[in-house]
């Protein structure tokens, strides 16, 4: 073939790993090929840079020796500066980018040399999120990055005493990390002011919004002193996003390490085309196979639809012998929190979870998200396969897809820029999905100590009594064209 002569050619490597449907990676072949530059596609280049040489204290520089974290990802690489300087941020950055940090780090810094002293019932640093496990996990590196600057990081999410919240923030905290209807609780009752606050972190706005929470972060917004630091954080960047960003955000900077809406490239993606009733006995072969010898799954991550759905999975799994956990809004917190450390610890390594609750999924090693039922709303798909692929490693995404889910499945192709790779369904599928429907027993009964959370959860869901009267804030938490109230918003 004749080489274009107009342009030099420059080399790069194409990977041809050889895959299969239940297992990751497992050789890959790199060949050198030249191509001329006009075809090769932008790219945008980011150069790895040491913490030391972006301008960051010592009691933090100190922190991150600990973690044993040397080299800053490229989302730390471009906002760590330009969060040192007091500028407002919008950063654009898929899961697994390291951007807690990129917004943490120089926020700490900032707030040491600001030499100042948080005020009873008040708090320097806000950062919100759109569900309690992301919270809990930005204030666990908070802790970690801020241990050697004195620093007293509290968190304020449903599903946890308000008592208890009251007593943290009495005495005023330097970084806050709250879910908007729990924050909002605490301002009606008078046992918050953000009057003081000097840095706002939004995170994951792309679900504030999908959440319906676009009511109660204006109002916050609208309580907080008009001198502060902004700081926006969103996987996508839609219109809405955009639109919201111009408000909250005065001359801010932009940076973004992947185009909006983009998957994660070491994501190998297929999809697999099958009855929706015939679903559940390909996702039991997939996992028998994959946890088998032959199979190399180490943790897998499962999504569907609706909480109900998660349930049931796990009762069908777990009447086939496959032991999983569910996480969803309908779990009671403690329910939620040991789902979450076993599926961490690897002592069940199978978690069923809705996209609400995964948004603060954050454990390196998952290596298979496997979409049950595929999201309605294309930007939560990359939200969910971001979930693998996390710290430098590979991983592989599945997508189950029924007939009345292609629609859906066109929309991801076209949101994504990408074609996904079509799987066909096991040899002998029908018959050995008889099996496995005719030899399922019934569900273990539920322990003890699983029907008491049981019974918290379903007290903690029950429909609120209806109260004389309103705080102020009240209708700030209610969702967008829907119900729900209070209790969604504190989720």
């Amino acid at each position: 073939m004749q080489r274009d002569r107009r342009q030099p050619a420059r080399l790069r490597f194409v990977d041809f790993p050889k895959v299969s449907l239940f297992t990751r990676v497992t050789r890959t072949r790199r060949i050198a090929c030249a191509v001329p530059a006009a075809r090769v596609p932008h790219m945008q280049v980011s150069y790895t840079m040491s913490f030391e040489s972006l301008g960051l204290s010592q009691p933090v520089l100190q922190a991150l020796a600990l973690k044993e974290y040397s080299q800053a990802t490229p989302i730390q690489t471009q906002a760590i500066p330009t969060l040192l300087k007091g500028r407002d941020l919008l950063g654009i950055a898929q899961t697994g980018t390291g951007k807690t940090a990129a917004f943490m780090l120089p926020s700490i810094d900032r707030l040491r040399q600001s030499d100042r002293r948080a005020g009873p019932r008040a708090c320097r640093m806000l950062v919100l999120a759109p569900t309690r496990e992301l919270a809990s996990q930005i204030a666990e590196s908070a802790r970690s990055y801020a241990q050697f600057s004195q620093l007293r990081v509290v968190t304020v999410f449903g599903g946890t005493s308000v008592g208890k919240n009251r007593q943290d923030v009495a005495r005023g905290v330097d970084i806050l990390v709250a879910t908007p209807g729990r924050l909002i609780d605490l301002i009606e009752q008078r046992f918050l002011t953000l009057q003081e606050v000097e840095i706002l972190v939004l995170d994951e706005a792309d679900q504030m919004l999908d959440l319906g929470f676009i009511h109660a972060l204006k109002q916050i917004v609208r309580l907080l002193p008009a001198k502060r630091q902004t700081l926006f954080f969103s996987a996508t960047m839609p219109k809405a996003i955009k639109e919201l960003a111009d408000k909250f955000l005065t001359d801010p900077a932009q940076v973004s390490v992947a185009p909006a809406a983009t998957t994660v490239e070491r994501v190998d993606q297929y999809v697999t085309f099958v009855q929706q009733a015939e679903k559940q006995a390909l996702l039991t072969m997939m996992l028998r196979h994959g946890f088998s010898e032959r199979g190399n799954m180490d943790r897998v991550l499962i999504f569907t639809r609706t909480k109900h759905g998660a349930d049931r999975v796990v009762k069908l799994l777990a009447g086939n012998g496959v032991a999983s956990n569910a996480i969803h809004g309908n779990k009671s917190q403690p329910q939620r929190e040991r789902a979450l450390a076993e599926f961490k610890g690897g002592k069940v390594k199978i978690l069923i979870a809705t996209d609400i609750a995964a948004r603060g999924i954050d454990v390196s090693g998952v290596s298979h998200v496997i979409n049950f039922e595929l999201p309605n709303v294309a930007e939560q798909y990359v939200h969910r396969i971001g979930r693998t692929a996390r710290a430098g490693a590979a991983g592989v995404a599945i997508a189950f897809c029924a007939d009345d889910e292609k629609a859906y499945l066109k929309d991801i192709e076209k949101l994504t820029r990408q074609r996904i790779a079509a799987e066909p369904l096991p040899a002998n599928f029908l018959a050995e999905a008889h099996r496995i429907k005719t030899t399922r027993t019934a569900p273990p009964p539920p322990s003890r100590e699983e029907r008491r959370e049981e019974e918290q959860g379903r007290r903690r869901f029950a429909p609120a009594r209806v109260q004389r009267g309103q705080g102020r804030y009240a209708s700030a938490v209610k969702p967008t064209g829907g119900r729900g109230g209070r209790r969604a918003a504190s989720r």
